[in-house]
């Protein structure tokens, strides 16, 4: 049976984004992949309400999914994402991050969280793998955290990023076509992705640029430093993206380099186990307030004042 691969771009039509995406799935078409590709403007997605109803449920130990679903486009793609061997995704970068038709697209995931529904056994575990594309018009410097911020979106749906792509100089529509190296990393990306899909998923590992980013363990290139948790972890520096731990040590060559310490990937976002010690965070914190008749009361007595209070606005 082929593999399925999935394109998600969030840019122009024929713009860099979907020509460096489709660049890739050509790859994967010639390797026998069934490949299916999407552009999200071409679709209605909702905004997330807010309305904490999955998550509230979460705490309970209940799956009841979204509250939009039905009413946009969100949970027919995911029906189709969900069921892939890889997705590909392929977006522009605004004010240093992932473009918000795709942030937009991400931010409904919660309700699909898999290391929740696979605790509960709502759904069975499926090993994918991700390919990520960011593409600007300047360098990194001001495309600072579109890959992170395209990692980030990934935990949730349990994509494993085996290859990460930034395009960088391409502000004109299809300029990428005149950058034959950007061309040839796209198809590079294709291939790692056959090649993950094709390797069992306990011998998958990173296939793009080994020395790419601080984080050995996800690639990302943000560090933060680190700060207590909730229950009371604490590790000197953080990996903003996957949540690593550890402390930076000099090289003999003068250098900085991130070490990961030992229980430093305890509650790494990309394993369902790490995500998991996240639940149990909800569990406390929401879970804890939504359980508290008297802590529900104060806030509803509290919150009046606030409802009754207004402002000028803008017609």
């Amino acid at each position: 049976m082929a593999y399925k691969v999935m394109g998600i771009a969030a840019g122009r039509k024929n713009g860099n984004s979907e020509i460096l995406l489709k660049e890739a799935l050509t790859v994967c078409e010639a390797q026998g992949a069934e490949v299916t590709m999407i552009n999200l403007r071409d679709f209605h997605i909702l905004d997330c309400s807010g309305c904490t109803a999955c998550t509230k449920a979460m705490s309970q130990g209940k799956h009841i999914g979204c509250t939009l679903d039905g009413k946009d486009d969100k949970k027919k793609i995911m029906d189709v994402m969900l069921n892939q061997d890889a997705v590909i995704f392929s977006v522009p970068t605004y004010d240093l991050m992932p473009a918000s038709a795709y942030l937009t697209f991400a931010h409904r995931s919660l309700s699909y969280e898999t290391s929740f529904l696979e605790t509960i056994g709502a759904i069975e575990h499926r090993d994918r793998v991700a390919g990520l594309i960011s593409v600007g018009g300047s360098t990194r410097a001001w495309q600072s955290m579109a890959l992170e911020g395209l990692q980030a979106t990934m935990f949730t749906t349990d994509m494993k990023v085996v290859d990460m792509l930034l395009a960088t100089r391409v502000p004109a529509p299809a300029q990428c076509l005149l950058d034959d190296k950007l061309m040839a990393r796209a198809r590079a990306l294709g291939e790692h992705i056959m090649q993950a899909v094709a390797t069992p998923a306990a011998d998958r590992k990173w296939l793009g640029e080994e020395d790419m980013g601080w984080c050995p363990n996800c690639h990302s290139n943000t560090l933060v430093l680190g700060e207590m948790q909730w229950d009371g972890l604490h590790y000197p520096i953080e990996c903003q993206v996957c949540g690593a731990g550890g402390t930076l040590e000099k090289t003999e060559d003068g250098k900085w380099k991130f070490v990961i310490q030992k229980d430093g990937l305890l509650k790494d976002r990309t394993t369902v186990a790490g995500r998991a010690k996240h639940l149990e965070e909800i569990a406390q914190t929401q879970g804890g307030f939504f359980s508290d008749p008297e802590k529900i009361k104060l806030v509803q007595e509290r919150k009046a004042a606030y409802a009754q209070k207004t402002f000028k606005g803008i017609d």
